[in-house]
């Protein structure tokens, strides 16, 4: 019964265009050179029938979920898939149990974990086992950088791949593609000079974006003599607006001349950058670290509020939300381009850096080391350390021997 259920379900489903025209292929699959090309690392491993556990960084759109599912299918491995939203350790247990049984008929098993991100230390914690001892492979996703949001025992243990936000040619492909399909599966259609270049600019490297207003435009669109007449003027309605170009370089050029207005006291030119990557739908939360980053290394301690406007800020836009969270994030934008300006604490943090990268790591004073345990007093630990607050007049040395004369201030 329930078998005939699921596919009266499959039967009555409406399969987006984005998933019929999925790449069955890795030769089908565009626009991530730097990782699927002749002679590319990955696609040797996966010539050799080797696998290995990865995972996948990319903007929305770009084919991170197609790559593993390619990736199984060239290796020929079991292909388990769930999304970190909706699964939990649960899930995980009876994924290992099942790789278990197929390691038993000598089948791989690849264990793909949608926006891995949102698992907890816990959730991730679950799967480091069964990757060390080869029970399966992970391959997750992630729109957000690893480093922060994967733990690192679980990046100890994975590859991280970055993939590109689509490029133009390949979109170009991938939209005609799409439209190709329409016209031989339904009606042919006729296409206005500049329809392709302007669903490029409002996908914004997001195939799956691209796709989705084909589809939506194609039925949409003037129907004349059997034929679809597809325009610009009906994929502006449909969208309801002109989306800003915004491709993975421009989030990058955006985000550094922002910055740089800031630094620069442009309160102007900030706003509209601001504006620009709002309008792009750049994520809020990393506006505001980047606001919080130039406070900091740009205003520094000629203004300390700086710091406190910048982080009260992300906060708020955190409550917040968009449209209303563009107004305290204009507020501070506004503050720090207009602060006084300083950058000694960042040159004085990289400076000590250098010196100690440079090989100049030198142990503290033997004054200056822990003294609160039993034997400190044996090794010499803290002998003759004054009190400041009891002696400010006395003078102590407080850098090591060698860098006694450094002056990082």
């Amino acid at each position: 019964m329930n078998n005939l259920f699921t596919e009266l379900e499959n039967q009555n489903k409406q399969i987006p265009l984005a998933e019929t025209l999925r790449p069955k292929t890795i030769e089908e699959f565009l626009g991530q050179s730097n990782v699927i090309s002749q002679n590319s690392p990955l696609l040797n491993l996966l010539k050799t029938n080797r696998l290995f556990s990865l995972i996948l960084w990319g903007t929305p759109g770009c084919g991170k979920t197609t790559l593993a599912r390619l990736i199984a299918t060239k290796t020929n491995a079991q292909f388990i898939e769930m999304s970190a939203v909706t699964s939990g350790v649960k899930d995980i247990k009876e994924a290992v149990e099942t790789a278990k049984m197929s390691l038993r008929s000598g089948i791989k098993t690849i264990l793909f974990i949608d926006e891995i991100h949102r698992y907890s230390k816990t959730q991730q914690d679950a799967l480091l086992p069964h990757i060390e001892n080869g029970t399966l492979f992970l391959i997750g996703s992630t729109t957000e950088n690893p480093s922060f949001q994967v733990i690192p025992a679980l990046l100890s243990r994975v590859q991280v791949i970055r993939l590109n936000s689509i490029d133009d040619e390949s979109m170009i492909q991938i939209i005609k593609k799409g439209f190709a399909y329409l016209a031989k599966n339904y009606l042919p259609m006729d296409c206005e000079s500049g329809v392709i270049d302007f669903i490029i600019n409002l996908s914004r490297g997001d195939a799956r974006c691209a796709l989705n207003i084909v589809e939506n435009a194609y039925f949409a669109s003037d129907l004349s003599e059997n034929r679809r007449n597809l325009t610009v003027d009906i994929i502006e309605k449909i969208c309801q607006k002109r989306n800003t170009r915004y491709s993975i370089d421009e989030h990058y050029d955006h985000a550094s001349a922002f910055q740089k207005s800031l630094r620069g006291s442009d309160a102007d030119a900030a706003i509209y950058y601001l504006a620009k990557m709002i309008a792009a739908g750049e994520d809020p939360r990393f506006i505001a670290r980047r606001l919080i980053v130039t406070a900091s290394e740009d205003v520094g301690n000629a203004d300390t509020n700086a710091l406190n406007v910048a982080m009260n800020a992300y906060k708020a836009v955190e409550l917040l939300g968009f449209p209303e969270g563009r107004i305290p994030l204009a507020q501070a934008v506004i503050y720090v381009a207009r602060a006084p300006k300083s950058n000694e604490t960042v040159c004085a943090v990289d400076a000590a850096l250098q010196d100690i990268e440079s090989g100049k790591d030198y142990p503290p004073p033997m004054h200056l080391r822990d003294s609160h345990y039993k034997d400190a007093k044996k090794y010499g630990f803290g002998e003759g350390y004054v009190y400041s607050h009891s002696a400010p007049e006395v003078y102590q040395q407080f850098l090591p021997d060698e860098l006694k004369d450094r002056k990082y201030l």
